[in-house]
């Protein structure tokens, strides 16, 4: 096994491995590479979708997307990203080319966390498609001292959509469902540090404060997201296979890939046990 961790902070690159053939020892440094990356990539990987979804059972437990109409029909946990990019009239369907493409978490409207996200790489364009990363925890730790005591033990809503309500994908029984509440910091169960948890896409507003003032507090938040040395791009390549921290990150799609080629992957939502 060979790991090459980035120059950022965060990220890690795993080569020379299976991932369906790990023993206790090999997936014990696997998972604390993880772990410890935030970010892990592992190239040259193959899987069958059950192959997939055991690996993904590793890590925690699936939970299908709420997003019903990229399910795949047999296995509701596999979500199929990238397909039906252009509509039956040839023209580019924006909810699916644009998706991913604002700096979020995953699943925040859920009313469990997401512990993490898998992606795995079966068609990649020429040019484009990377995926961002970026840091919750040096986010926090770079927020002043009077900011960290305005959000110690706060509260925020989340959405689908946030404020402004990007719902394009989801059933019309899904567009109108509760918000979810998270505390403003949280604690990574397993490492014990402390991360910001917020994101401009499916933040809604913090609780007990009007609008005007969750508003300001959210966007000056905002402005801490991205710390110098903290970030990680990932340039995909084929088979490549993706997990991160949902507990710790935020991410975002890329984009710029030709319209003319596809950017084909498979994901699954991992919760906790």
């Amino acid at each position: 096994m060979r790991i090459e961790r980035a120059d950022a902070g965060i990220g890690a690159i795993v080569s020379d491995i299976d991932l369906n053939r790990l023993g206790e020892e090999e997936w014990a440094q696997v998972y604390r590479t993880w772990l410890d990356a935030k970010v892990m990539a592992v190239r040259g990987q193959h899987f069958d979708i059950e192959q997939f979804l055991g690996l993904g059972r590793r890590f925690g437990r699936l939970k299908p997307h709420r997003v019903r109409k990229t399910r795949h029909p047999d296995y509701p946990e596999l979500t199929r990203m990238g397909l039906e990019t252009k509509t039956s009239g040839g023209t580019v369907n924006q909810a699916v080319y644009g998706r991913g493409d604002a700096w979020h978490t995953d699943g925040p409207w859920d009313q469990e966390v997401c512990k993490a996200t898998q992606l795995y790489g079966l068609e990649i364009p020429s040019v484009g498609g990377d995926t961002l990363f970026s840091d919750m925890q040096a986010a926090y730790e770079a927020l002043p001292e009077s900011l960290r005591a305005r959000i110690d033990g706060l509260d925020a809503r989340f959405v689908y959509g946030g404020r402004t309500r990007r719902v394009a994908l989801l059933s019309p029984e899904d567009r109108d469902l509760p918000p979810a509440v998270h505390p403003v910091v949280k604690v990574h169960p397993e490492t014990g540090r402390r991360s910001l948890y917020i994101n401009p896409v499916h933040f809604l507003e913090f609780v007990g404060m009007e609008r005007a003032e969750s508003d300001a507090l959210a966007e000056e938040l905002f402005e801490y997201l991205f710390q110098p040395g903290a970030q990680y791009r990932h340039q995909w390549k084929q088979y490549d296979y993706v997990i991160w921290d949902n507990r710790c990150l935020i991410h975002a799609a890329a984009g710029g890939y030709p319209l003319d080629q596809k950017r084909i992957h498979w994901r699954s939502t991992i919760m906790e046990q």
